[in-house]
């Protein structure tokens, strides 16, 4: 790993070093290191709790470490001025748990938001953008409709478009899965691999599901009491002997197991 910053770390498109972060009596990062390499897919794992989350907020911006350093394409995101944060952000697209759409917007304004707000294109350059970027997810037909009028995977395919409408180089993906049923969660492994295929985009993925984390990513991180103690291939992964990495992934077996029986 490079630790001179800029064209020497610019292979790495995300990188973590000795990340430290304690909040009162709690340390939720205990000395993370990790680095994402550009075009990749990297699946970040764990139980609640383990600081996931909490490194992405590093990664955002949106939390400063105590010790340790968050790099973005070669630069420390702990000392960027607010303009640079905002530069580096832009080059972020997050689609959050929770979709975070506009209820009281259709689709078609949805995804036009933030190219009406960041960017000074005419509304039919606008209107072009967002029509290739819905056809891009399979909502061609959908401009015209509001968010509770969609399912739950058409309302994460709208999330992601207008996560993606700016083209960003790094895609951030917060448990978006969580509480979804199989098909829609397959339709959001799908968006997954739309962001990395198409827009050639470098994606970090929380999720607690192991199966779809071993059919989307390049690398696989497991943490663990704020410490990541396993990355690598999905196949590395799967043989690895490190305890928390066997006791994870017998816990996923197990449930899955169960929900087996009760169907």
């Amino acid at each position: 790993m490079s630790d001179s910053g800029g064209q020497a770390s610019a292979k790495w498109v995300i990188e973590v070093k000795d990340l430290h972060k304690t909040f009162g009596d709690n340390a939720a990062l205990r000395g993370v290191n990790l680095e994402v390499p550009e075009g990749t897919t990297c699946v970040l794992m764990g139980v609640s709790g383990s600081g996931k989350s909490v490194l992405m907020k590093h990664i955002m911006g949106l939390m400063r470490p105590d010790r340790g350093f968050v790099k973005v394409y070669g630069d420390e995101v702990a000392k960027m001025d607010e303009a640079t944060l905002n530069q580096m952000r832009r080059q972020q697209g997050v689609l959050f748990q929770a979709n975070a759409l506009f209820d009281s917007l259709n689709v078609y304004d949805n995804v036009a938001f933030p190219l009406r707000e960041r960017t000074k294109m005419s509304e039919e350059e606008i209107r072009q953008t967002v029509d290739k970027t819905l056809a891009m997810v399979g909502l061609s037909h959908a401009t015209t409709r509001f968010p509770g009028e969609l399912s739950g995977g058409m309302q994460k395919r709208v999330g992601f478009a207008r996560a993606a409408i700016l083209q960003p180089k790094i895609l951030l993906y917060d448990d978006p899965t969580a509480g979804l049923d199989p098909l829609t969660t397959a339709s959001v492994n799908e968006i997954i691999f739309t962001g990395k295929q198409q827009l050639g985009a470098t994606s970090l993925v929380i999720t607690p599901d192991v199966a779809s984390a071993f059919g989307m990513a390049d690398h696989l991180a497991l943490m663990h009491e704020g410490r990541i103690v396993e990355y690598g291939p999905p196949d590395a992964f799967r043989e690895s002997q490190h305890p928390a990495v066997q006791a994870f992934l017998k816990n996923y077996l197990r449930r899955r197991a169960q929900r087996g029986r009760t169907t």
